[in-house]
């Protein structure tokens, strides 16, 4: 039998952290990995003892945040990642100008991952950055976003377009600030709400359809489901 896991997961924001308890966590169970997820400590308040999370702004506090929970938990069947975006990521973050120069996304964001693993320096830390935004999952099937926008139908169709531009693969819809997934969802839906409604969406299809459309978050995945 599978040894037993106990996963955490530092996740950027609020939309994050519920694809991770509404959609990731109950995949993961079925390989015995028990998750958690919290947002990255982003400041606190010392007087009043309280937290704030969401956003990341700073690379040096989420690397720290990271490092706590580290300490917090010892075991040895402990084992943690992230869940960023590589889209707005601070440049304070390790090896952030060599991977700009990279044209490639996936070889990109490998020397980010490789960089972010070795600067954390613990071998049950898995970094991932997704490529490019949390919304690549959502336009990984843009029909989804019918059934909470079905006023959007031909905008939708244009998202749909965009996917079939880049052959179907929404990890390649780009980071340009008007262009990013959620900039393109945005501009067609204004109403889009990234934390009620984005969570929701790209888990209808489930982690396994995602896997085959989403190569990079798809290799994340499968590193989480082997943990040995």
């Amino acid at each position: 039998m599978k040894d037993f896991f106990r996963l955490h997961i530092i996740a950027e924001g609020q939309t994050e952290e519920r694809f991770v308890k509404d959609t990731l966590a109950t995949h993961l169970g079925s390989f015995q990995i028990s998750t958690d997820v919290r947002r990255v400590l982003t400041s606190r308040d010392k007087r009043k003892h309280v937290f704030y999370r969401g956003g990341l702004l700073d690379y040096d506090k989420a690397k720290k945040d990271i490092q706590t929970w580290l300490k917090e938990d010892k075991h040895k069947e402990s084992r943690f990642t992230t869940m960023f975006d590589l889209y707005a990521l601070p440049d304070s973050f390790p090896e952030y100008a060599s991977a700009r120069t990279v044209t490639d996304p996936y070889k990109r964001v490998e020397i980010l991952e490789r960089a972010f693993r070795d600067d954390v320096g613990d071998p049950r830390f898995v970094p991932y950055v997704q490529l490019h935004e949390f919304e690549t999952l959502v336009l990984a099937n843009p029909a989804n976003l019918e059934y909470e926008y079905f006023h959007h139908t031909r905008s939708i169709t244009s998202l749909k377009n965009a996917l079939d531009q880049v052959g179907g693969n929404p990890e390649l819809i780009n980071d340009n600030p008007t262009t990013a997934p959620s900039k393109r969802i945005l501009a067609v839906i204004p109403e889009y709400d990234k934390v009620s409604v984005g969570a929701d969406i790209a888990g209808i299809n489930g982690i396994d359809f995602l896997k085959k459309t989403c190569r990079h978050f798809s290799h994340w995945v499968e590193i989480l489901e082997k943990f040995s």
